[in-house]
């Protein structure tokens, strides 16, 4: 899977966060104004941008941006070592992750964000012959929620829980494994990342953040950008180094990896 943001996704979003007009970031990178639109654009490169002159007046991290830019990708995660922790992908002209994650021995399980489309969920559950006891939404944009209210009457006791209730900390249960909740706005007003621990085997944490961040860069400021990127600071890049992090687009990561090759953090 590649990143959900190109190298031209990632300097536009930086551009949004700075205020740096394109002019401005045309003339940091030593490129045409054109060039920097087919870069923004394709992310792809042509000329010889000053890849590090660019990052400082972006204020990103011009080592991490040259590791983007050389087509740095997360290492393959292989959920196996989670056993009951599915990734589900549905496209409707923009693909979206939701998660599954479920105890065995009680059949119960859990999902985070819906996706545009029940079916695969419902065929999970019925495959594994489950019971869907919660639904934990990241945040409310529509192509995380798209089929909630399928799914609550296909799963009409399914308890659903999003942004700021409870209050963050509150753990719920899965059996062994543990679920708590941190805000994480800025992206959206009501974002929250769940996290899953006490994995049986073992397993590190497990992050589920929405749009926070992705593998390589984060989600819009739509709110503030200065909360947003504060909050994935604080509250996610804070977790231990392997917590695994499910984003709601592109490929899984990790905390140690983005804090190698995130240019945003």
């Amino acid at each position: 899977m590649s990143l959900e943001d190109h190298l031209g996704d990632i300097l536009r979003k930086a551009r949004a966060m700075s205020g740096l007009s394109a002019a401005a970031a045309a003339r940091a990178a030593g490129i045409t104004d054109e060039d920097l639109a087919a870069l923004e654009g394709s992310g792809m490169v042509r000329g010889h941008p000053n890849l590090t002159a660019l990052a400082a007046a972006l204020g990103l991290d011009g080592a991490k941006l040259h590791k983007i830019a050389a087509g740095w990708l997360p290492a393959h995660q292989d959920l196996s070592h989670w056993r009951e922790l599915r990734r589900i992908t549905t496209d409707n002209g923009m693909a979206v992750n939701c998660y599954m994650a479920w105890d065995p021995s009680t059949r119960e399980a859990a999902v985070f964000d819906t996706g545009w489309s029940a079916t695969p969920i419902l065929e999970l559950l019925s495959t594994h012959k489950l019971n869907l006891r919660y639904i934990f939404i990241t945040h409310t944009h529509n192509d995380h929620i798209a089929c909630l209210h399928d799914l609550q009457r296909r799963c009409p006791s399914a308890q659903v829980y999003s942004g700021g209730s409870p209050a963050p900390g509150d753990p719920w249960q899965l059996g062994p494994l543990r679920i708590s909740n941190r805000n994480t706005p800025g992206h959206s007003s009501d974002g929250v990342t769940f996290i899953a621990d006490n994995w049986p085997g073992g397993a590190p944490a497990v992050a589920i953040v929405g749009d926070a961040i992705f593998a390589g860069s984060m989600g819009r400021g739509n709110v503030s950008w200065s909360l947003a990127r504060q909050k994935v600071r604080e509250e996610i890049l804070t977790l231990p180094a392997n917590t695994l992090i499910c984003p709601g687009h592109g490929p899984l990561t990790t905390v140690a990896e983005e804090k190698a090759h995130n240019p945003f953090f």
